[in-house]
């Protein structure tokens, strides 16, 4: 049945190549134009797993507590100390200019120059206090004097302040729309906005600038990813001078790029119809569509010459190499297809959007690389003495490999397959899910975004990196003494846990407090057990401190962290959990968590949750093709094994190159799988043939590889070559998927050259003419072959 649809669609696509060609083409004209209008998309909430408990914590208290989509903002003197009018004009014209920008959450803004940022101090009648810069302040040295004093009474120095009093913060948290225009908020346009109208119009003279948070980072991941044009313009120019190699002829050159162009350019089309944008971290996926349609084309281009080089006319050769790789092609289309949307089973938008961009992607090769590319090809003339590959037919290289597929060495090359395999298993299992460096891991360590965060860090007591703990208890609670004594007790714990660099609570500040009406002594620096003087310490505590909401009855503990590297996150998270389930009660419950480093922390448990199944889903989708494909399980098994061994290795890579599992890695796999497929396909499609005529499995592994194996090969090393220019990116996560993909492109390929004939000349026996032993396989043009 499948031969007779793919004979009536090939006889109705060759009778009418004029009217496909025009459809085609009107096709292309309207998506060139919708793919035109496509805009780059960057949203806070599309990087978190929404459906995640502690996400749920964070979304059920971000109005009290704020969320973790924060900018952060230092002004720092290059030379001196803050106390001087040029840094004050300064950081009140950061203030200002951040308090107007549309978005930013205008009761969050804090800085010296926020009416809540307050002194407060004790004197002889009990306490004195007011706004840390008075209404009346003018930037004099008695004006300048006064506020350094309030300053250090304020016990702002290493939060607002500076430790070395060399800068001062400018704190805002970003909604999730645009108030003025009620749309969702322009993330990369915050960033143009922070870039322009805060540091290159304040960065000046001694005052530098330095700013941090989501927005920022996305913006400076946007600008990196300009780049992106650059790679693809320079993955072209050496994908063309690889398949002008292998088929030397320029037309034959020119056809499969084109229409690998065309898939591209169909994909942005399809994403701008269907309203999405294209993510920042998602920009390289096109340059995939075009290197996975370019190897199918080389494939399409070397089985029409050759059929040429047979004898039939480019008409012919046209529709019988259609016909020929019309299921094989589009099973391993598909199989990349199903890949890709295996990812939507991670419950992370930016990684449903990818699946999304590349499986229509992939989808529109299966159009421009197996339809329109052969109706192109059938309107060339082609010399029957044209050849494609490197390597001649009769080549002692071919029968060198083909060797693979008897039993002598194959034992040995499935004896180093299964060391490879141990060896890459247990190194594995060392795979650290999260971020393994300091900064933002999207961006390279010597980037001014990552130094800005380093400066932060090194001048600041408290780390940029922080979590709060949500405690949800009764109304009132903070008045009862046992409840604050919980408290306290957990707060203690998590400030002795190896990572945490310090902790504060509304039940800290009240011992600060009591202390304080106690004429300062240390030994007063307790929770009262008297319900009068304990409401008396907390009610100078007002809720826009971020440390209760307005009927006490949620109280955050904020832990900072040393850094946001998995082993960190990990092992406060498990330290939060014991504490939580020995201090825990139904009046005073736990909950994780809220802050950057609780959206890392979900986000990672996320990424682990769907690893196990993201695999098993890519596995059992491509077996299951394969089985429908060959109908046969040793066929299914050849396939299959090597893509699971390079896998395995792939983990080992990552291990020993301290790249962890994170949401631009995790996808990577699941890629390499769906792309590595096609080797195997390809090759197993033509053995198949010489298989069930009779012959035996080197015979059979020879033909494929004079009919496939210069195309497999020159695909495996083009791919990998293209991805390979990505290690001289201004990303990080594009130099570490470069790295991954350059591996699993050639290893793949190596696997179905190597292992796949290895397993085949131990399933299959070695018999010609035996009925008993001939395979049914359904696969397309086998009869035309």
């Amino acid at each position: 049945m499948k031969i007779s649809l793919a004979n009536r669609i090939e006889v109705g696509l060759f009778r009418h190549r004029l009217f496909v060609l025009v459809m085609f083409a009107l096709a292309s004209a309207f998506l060139l134009f919708q793919a035109s209008q496509i805009k780059l998309d960057a949203a806070f909430t599309k990087n978190i797993p929404l459906n995640h408990s502690y996400m749920k914590t964070y979304l059920k208290h971000r109005a009290n507590f704020g969320g973790a989509n924060n900018i952060l903002i230092s002004v720092c003197d290059r030379e001196g100390d803050i106390f001087n009018a040029e840094f004050f004009d300064a950081l009140k014209g950061v203030h200002d200019k951040l308090f107007f920008i549309p978005g930013v959450d205008r009761i969050q803004v804090k800085s010296l120059f926020s009416p809540s940022t307050r002194f407060v101090e004790v004197v002889e009648d009990g306490f004195a206090g007011g706004p840390v810069i008075p209404a009346d302040f003018q930037a004099t040295p008695e004006g300048l004097a006064i506020v350094k004093g309030n300053v250090e009474k304020a016990g702002i120095v290493g939060g607002i302040v500076a430790d070395d009093y060399s800068c001062a913060m400018v704190k805002a948290a970003l909604m999730d729309i645009n108030p003025t225009t009620g749309e969702k908020l322009d993330t990369l346009n915050i960033a143009k906005q922070l870039e322009e109208e805060v540091r290159q119009e304040f960065e000046k003279g001694n005052i530098s600038v330095h700013i941090i948070g989501f927005a920022k980072m996305v913006g400076d991941v946007a600008n990196g990813a300009k780049g992106v044009v650059l790679f693809f313009a320079i993955a072209i120019a050496i994908t063309a001078v690889m398949v002008y190699i292998f088929c030397h002829s320029i037309r034959l050159t020119f056809l499969p790029i084109l229409c690998s162009l065309i898939a591209v350019v169909w994909q942005m089309g399809m994403l701008s119809t269907l309203g999405f944008g294209l993510d920042p971290m998602s920009i390289l996926v096109p340059f995939l569509v075009f290197a996975i349609g370019v190897s199918h084309g080389v494939q399409m281009i070397n089985s029409v010459v050759k059929k040429v080089g047979s004898g039939s006319n480019t008409m012919a050769a046209a529709q019988a190499s259609f016909r020929a790789l019309l299921i094989p092609g589009g099973i391993a289309l598909l199989s990349d297809t199903v890949g890709f949307l295996t990812l939507l089973s991670i419950d992370i938008g930016i990684i449903k959007e990818l699946a999304i961009t590349a499986s229509l992607g992939v989808a529109m090769i299966i159009l421009t690389n197996l339809v329109l590319l052969p109706v192109m090809v059938s309107y060339l003339h082609i010399k029957p003495s044209a050849k494609v590959g490197q390597l001649k037919e009769e080549s002692p290289v071919w029968q060198m490999v083909a060797s693979f597929a008897t039993k002598g060495p194959a034992t040995v090359i499935i004896a180093i397959a299964v060391v490879l395999y141990a060896i890459g298993f247990i190194k594995g299992q060392g795979l650290k899910i999260g971020e393994l460096h300091a900064g933002a891991p999207a961006l390279h360590e010597s980037s001014r975004y990552n130094q800005d965060t380093f400066l932060i860090t090194d001048r600041y007591a408290i780390s940029v990196d922080y979590m709060s703990v949500i405690i949800e208890t009764t109304p009132d609670a903070c008045t009862y003494y046992d409840t604050m004594a919980t408290i306290n007790q957990f707060q203690w714990r998590m400030e002795n846990v190896a990572g945490v660099q310090s902790a504060v609570s509304l039940a800290s500040i009240s011992k600060i407090v009591n202390a304080g009406y106690n004429e300062g002594n240390p030994k007063w620096r307790v929770i009262p057990r008297n319900q009068q003087t304990l409401v008396q310490s907390i009610a100078r505590v007002p809720s826009s401190s971020g440390l209760l909401n307005s009927n006490c009855s949620v109280m955050p503990v904020i832990l900072f962290l040393e850094d946001h590297k998995a082993e960190t996150i990990d092992t406060v998270i498990a330290e939060v959990k014991a504490a939580s389930q020995e201090l825990g009660s139904e009046q005073v419950q736990f909950k994780l968590a809220s802050g950057p480093v609780g959206v890392m922390a979900a986000t990672n448990e996320a990424v682990a949750e769907a690893q196990l199944p993201m695999m098993l889903y890519v596995y059992g989708a491509v077996i299951l093709l394969c089985l429908l494909s060959f109908r046969s399980i040793r066929a299914t098994i050849v396939v299959i094994l090597p893509l699971y061994v390079v896998s395995t290795l792939a983990q080992w890579l990552m291990t020993a190159l301290d790249i962890g599992l994170t949401v631009s890695t995790l996808p990577v796999i699941a890629l390499g799988v769906g792309i590595g497929v096609d080797y195997g396909i390809y090759i197993l499609s033509t053995m198949s043939i010489r298989l069930k005529e009779g012959a035996d499995v080197h015979d059979a592994y020879l033909s494929a590889l004079k009919e496939r194996g210069s195309a497999v090969l020159i695909t495996g090393f083009t791919l990998a070559i293209g991805v390979s220019t990505w290690f001289f990116s201004d990303l990080k996560f594009q130099v570490d998927m470069g790295i991954l993909l350059t591996f699993m492109f050639l290893v793949n390929m190596l696997a179905a050259v190597i292992v796949l004939p290895a397993l085949a000349a131990f399933l299959w026996p070695n018999k010609k003419n035996n009925s008993n032993d001939k395979e049914k396989f359904v696969i397309a043009g086998k009869t035309g072959d």
